[in-house]
């Protein structure tokens, strides 16, 4: 576990897979659960390293003094207490650091780019969150609206986009700023000619100060930002990540649900081609107690990867191919659609794959009370219209908040927290 106060990082080797939450006297602070191979280490050393362990998950913990942890403005000692110790198996030590992450108002944003998921920690989620809550009472003609005037953000689209485009242009509009856009760059830019991706990029970021870009090529986001002096978010990137779209997703499922921790959610239609559902899987699994259920057609299952990185991550999964059985335990059921685009010519695992699993009212009639549906949209048919009234149908609220989340990448890649 490592802990956040101040300038130092509390380290605490967990044994096995046990975490446990951590709260300070006057608020959470935040904390990872990380899985270190250190070994048994004894006594708690003031300063016992400067070389940060490599962390992964977050939690936090109810009474900090029943572990024998005390707390200062200024400084953090570790006591030892053998009875505590002893109850939850947990050696000890403390580790200086000069690099940690401010979220205090005017400090620079940490991160450069938005490329994938795996970048963020559930710190960072939450720090985005409010300021995604501040987004949302930005009205017309107040400051707020005004704080990116001066700055323009260019939009780079090889593939067809109309919520992800137009939030985005929405966004930086409605905080003051201007937008060059592209609408099919794949065969209205000059790629069409057989220019590179990174002369593109060159080129477009001496007309720019940030690059919202959708591409084909999965991995073409990191090439961009490995190019671009300016930042780079990545708006999809062929079958890889969506990580702006994870992050709203997150966002609504806390609004909806009313909490992270805890949850159970089936990810639904096309795993394997499904961008949204991978960084998803990523954000999920920050949190704790998650369970994921993965329904969909054989040609189109959850690829290894993720669920290997769940497994890490100590994160329950389990496949499933009964929608009904699945959606009666879950808080959320994310929809996706069966992706057209991604099979080529091979048209019948297309046509085998589409409509095998589509929520309905029947679907509907099993889900618990304070459930709720979600899909990234577009949508064809994997989601009857006959939902749409249904109150546990959050999928148009979901795409309303990818304008709040996208308002608060945005100021932040631009001018900092």
């Amino acid at each position: 576990m490592c802990l956040t106060v101040n300038r130092l990082i509390f380290v605490v080797v967990m044994s096995g897979s046990s975490s446990i939450n951590m709260y300070s006297g006057n608020g959470a602070v935040g904390a990872k659960v990380m899985r270190s191979q250190m070994g048994v280490m004894s006594g708690c050393p003031e300063l016992f390293s400067r070389k940060l362990v490599n962390c992964t998950r977050f939690t936090s913990i109810s009474n900090p003094n029943s572990l024998g942890f005390s707390f200062s403005a200024k400084s953090l000692k570790c006591e030892s207490n053998g009875h505590a110790l002893r109850k939850f198996g947990v050696p000890c030590h403390a580790v200086s650091t000069n690099n940690l992450v401010s979220f205090s108002a005017g400090q620079k944003f940490h991160l450069e780019d938005i490329i994938e998921a795996q970048q963020f920690d559930r710190e960072t989620l939450s720090a985005i969150f409010e300021v995604a809550k501040q987004m949302e009472k930005v009205e017309k003609g107040s400051p707020g609206s005004e704080i990116l005037k001066g700055y323009l953000m260019a939009t780079l689209f090889y593939e067809p986009s109309t919520r992800t485009r137009l939030s985005f242009e929405s966004a930086m509009k409605r905080l003051g700023g201007e937008v060059l856009t592209t609408e099919n760059a794949r065969e209205f830019s000059s790629a069409a000619k057989g220019e590179t991706l990174e002369d593109s990029i060159r080129t477009v970021e001496g007309y720019s100060d940030i690059i919202v870009m959708r591409h084909f090529e999965s991995g073409a986001a990191k090439r961009a930002a490995a190019t671009a002096g300016i930042p780079v978010i990545n708006a999809g990137d062929g079958p890889g990540q969506h990580p702006s779209q994870a992050l709203l997703d997150v966002y609504t499922i806390e609004r909806e649900i009313g909490k992270l921790d805890g949850i159970t959610v089936a990810l639904v239609g096309d795993l394997a081609n499904g961008r949204t559902v991978r960084s998803l899987a990523y954000l999920l699994a920050k949190y704790n107690d998650v369970k994921i259920y993965f329904v969909a057609p054989e040609v189109v299952r959850m690829k290894d990867d993720i669920k290997d990185y769940l497994t890490s991550m100590n994160v329950q999964w389990e496949e499933s191919a009964d929608l009904k059985e699945v959606a009666s335990k879950c808080d959320i059921v994310y929809q996706t659609r069966i992706q057209r685009e991604r099979f080529g010519e091979r048209v019948d695992l297309y046509e085998a794959a589409r409509g095998k699993y589509i929520v309905d009212r029947e679907v509907l009639n099993v889900m618990p009370k304070h459930a709720k549906v979600m899909h990234p949209l577009p949508r064809l048919d994997e989601i009857t219209v006959d939902v749409d009234n249904d109150p546990r149908a959050a999928y148009f609220r979901q795409a309303k908040n990818g304008l709040y989340i996208r308002m608060a990448l945005l100021k932040l890649l631009l001018l900092g927290w």
